[in-house]
Parts: C-alpha cells; sequence; structure tokens
C-alpha cells in the first residue's frame, strides 16, 4: 500500500552532517506516522525519530539535540538532518510508516550511514 525509498547515506567524519531523505508513494501516504529507525551490525533495529500527521517528534536518547525529524506532505518526503554525527551513529538507516496501531507497517530498504575518519 506505501512504498518507501531512502536516499542521502554515506560516509562522514565525526562531527559532520548527512541528510537522509525518504519518499513514499502508494494510497494515502500522508496519513501514516513515519519514521526512521536504525540497525547496526550486533544491534537490534532500534527507533531514531518518528512525526505524527499533527507534527508531534519523538527522539532517542541518543539522538536528542543532535537529529531533526521533518515530513513535507505536499511532497511525501520524511527527512532526517543529523548533525554532530558521532562513530557509534553508524548504522544501516530505515524509513518508517505505519498506521497508530500498527495494523499497517511498511519499511523501506535501507541507507548506509558510516562515520568515520
Amino acid at each position: 500500500q506505501v512504498q518507501l525509498v531512502e536516499s542521502g547515506g554515506g560516509l562522514v567524519q565525526p562531527g559532520g552532517s548527512l541528510r537522509l531523505s525518504c519518499a513514499a508513494s502508494g494510497s494515502n501516504p500522508s496519513s501514516y506516522i513515519m519514521g526512521w529507525y536504525r540497525q547496526a551490525p550486533g544491534n537490534q533495529r532500534e527507533m531514531v525519530a518518528t512525526v505524527t500527521g499533527g507534527g508531534r517528534t519523538n527522539y532517542a536518547d541518543s539522538v536528542k539535540g543532535r537529529f531533526t525529524i521533518s515530513k513535507d506532505n505536499a511532497k511525501n518526503t520524511v527527512n532526517l538532518q543529523m548533525n554532530s554525527l558521532k562513530p557509534e551513529d553508524t548504522a544501516v538507516y530505515y524509513c518508517n510508516a505505519h498506521t497508530i496501531n500498527y495494523v499497517r507497517d511498511f519499511w523501506g530498504q535501507g541507507t548506509q550511514v558510516t562515520v568515520s575518519s
């Protein structure tokens, strides 16, 4: 019902910045809660940031003050601005869309973010 395609990952030095984008398509993509999740080798997939249709945001404690999630409903795009990146931010980042009760839940294929000198 919803297709998600991530872009913007890459290699950045510690302290640098990256902007990830997720393009959503399908039936009524703007009606979903959107978010970014990440998974590093040996770790479980964890929530990074989410944004509701009303603009309410939620962030993992580890990224508060450094990452900002935003949504452009007209373009059906959700972005993640990542500043002051740390090596521990290295992971595959996944875009997610779901209804509030998770009756519908969709994932992108992921984009690699590597923070290294």
